[in-house]
């Protein structure tokens, strides 16, 4: 018998056992389906159920390479994603033959050329602006927009390495979150907001209070800019921050100041705060003791507590925040509850704007800057906030997507493919902190250049001079509104 005939027989017989092997684990499966109790849909059809289960898991991924159109995934569809991609990867972000953006659904925001805009070499250019004036040691912010909360925990070691890296080439801050100051933060050497938690993880007592001590020694570090005091966040209001336990390593323990292997869950609010006059001691506290501009982050839920705030603030104007940072309901996190997800907070579309006329009609407009937050990671995003009040814009997940991110959804799991919310080093070797860190500085400075295109546009020198007036909202009707009699401004108001 020749070689090719006992090639074929041998691939013949292989086969004969596969068959065998396939019916027998068949017949396995289809006995343990008839047996268990748990799933109905496998008790009735046993094997056959289990491509249901297979399907659901694998649903995400289809829809997202497949079938979802460039303009329809949640949170982020795959035309805001890529846009991200292009800029951190430094090419060009031009397209042809016309945008695929809808702008008849209601609430598109649409910008307002100038007839006669100033010519190139008038370009709008970003100017600094300072906040906490009245510290000792105010901040000159260089850029509108920054790197928003994210904790060292729930973002892996070599994606906070490259977000500090990246924040210090592109003059951009970097907000710790609420996880505290790790020594990854410092290596690029940028500018840090260092974010208080409801747990003061980074500077908590044995006890979980505030440490003086540790605050001094957090202030001391030249490149901790300001304190930001986090009330809540968009994702999750009225909750705590989530860290499962498997993320609780001994490294993140000791910055944070916790036991190790056990999952950090933060109090859903700061104990010691039990209403607004409480709040103006813990940022004149805070303040005192680091001579740092001191603000809050918070969610605004309506205008009747919004403005019961501003008018304790109005009472005590020297315990004024230097800073608030409004967060969307529509914020993202790692790991919250859906009912909060999906429920609870009003949009930053709402929410900015109702702050901002409440902050001038109290007479703060100079003293206390804002700070808007909340899946704002395309340029018309950003300038929306601006022209909406808002002195400054950061962001979290488009600095995930400028790493990599390509919004898995695993974030919870500590499986994340692209290495940025993991600390199993299987999957954080994909993340090369040389390469990386240059795609965040990219970003950065793209959305910065494209905001100035847009202010160029519409006939300011300066992004922060776009106003509501600038902007138009479409309607139901099909028809767009002026921003500024949508939403007007206090001033306007006050003109009537």
């Amino acid at each position: 018998m020749g070689f090719a005939a006992k090639a074929i027989e041998f691939l013949a017989l292989g086969f004969v056992f596969f068959l065998g092997a396939l019916v027998l684990v068949g017949l396995l499966l289809f006995v343990v389906d008839r047996l268990q109790t748990q799933d109905a849909i496998r008790r009735n059809y046993p094997v056959v159920g289990r491509f249901r289960h297979l399907f659901s898991t694998m649903g995400e991924f289809f829809r997202q390479y497949f079938f979802a159109m460039d303009r329809e995934e949640m949170p982020f569809n795959r035309a805001q994603r890529e846009w991200v991609g292009r800029a951190a990867e430094g090419v060009g972000n031009t397209v042809a033959f016309g945008s695929t953006r809808n702008i008849t659904v209601p609430g598109t925001p649409i910008f307002v050329n100038a007839p006669f805009p100033p010519l190139d070499d008038q370009y709008a250019s970003t100017e600094p602006l300072c906040i906490g004036a009245d510290a000792r040691v105010p901040y000159m912010a260089p850029s509108f927009f920054n790197i928003s909360g994210m904790s060292y925990g729930a973002l892996s070691q070599p994606a906070v390495r490259a977000l500090s890296r990246g924040a210090r080439e592109a003059g951009v801050w970097l907000n710790t979150g609420e996880g505290g100051l790790s020594p990854f933060h410092l290596e690029g050497g940028c500018d840090i907001v260092f974010q208080i938690g409801t747990a003061k993880y980074g500077v908590r007592n044995a006890e979980g209070g505030l440490s003086d001590t540790k605050l001094r020694e957090i202030a001391a570090n030249p490149t901790v800019r300001m304190f930001e005091l986090k009330l809540s966040q968009g994702a999750k209001p009225g909750k705590g921050g989530i860290l499962p336990a498997a993320k609780v390593s001994a490294e993140i323990a000791a910055i944070r100041g916790i036991a190790e292997g056990q999952a950090s869950i933060s109090p859903n609010r700061h104990p010691e705060m039990r209403d607004f006059d409480d709040l103006l001691d813990m940022i004149s506290h805070v303040r005192e003791v680091t001579g740092k501009p001191v603000g809050i982050k918070t969610v605004v839920g309506s205008e009747v507590v919004m403005r019961e705030m501003f008018m304790v603030i109005a009472s005590r104007p020297k315990a004024a925040p230097d800073f608030i940072t409004i967060d969307g309901g529509e914020g993202g996190t790692g790991a919250a509850p859906m009912p909060l997800i999906d429920l609870v907070g009003m949009s930053v579309r709402e929410a900015l704007p109702l702050v901002c006329n409440l902050r001038d009609e109290y007479g703060f407009r100079d003293r206390i800057r804002l700070i808007s937050s909340g899946k704002l990671v395309n340029p018309g995003d950003v300038a929306w906030a601006l022209a909406a009040g808002a002195d400054f814009v950061t962001s979290a997940r488009g600095f995930m997507f400028s790493l990599g991110c390509i919004q898995a959804l695993k974030c919870n799991k500590n499986t994340c493919p692209t290495g940025i919310t993991t600390h199993d080093p299987r999957f954080q070797k994909g993340l090369v902190v040389e390469d990386k860190y240059k795609r965040v500085a990219r970003y950065a400075t793209e959305i910065i250049h494209e905001v100035e295109t847009i202010a160029h546009s519409v006939g300011v020198t300066e992004p922060r001079k776009l106003r509501r007036r600038h902007v138009r909202i479409m309607q139901e009707d099909g028809h767009s509104r002026p921003m500024n009699e949508i939403m007007p401004s206090y001033s306007a108001v006050a003109q009537t």
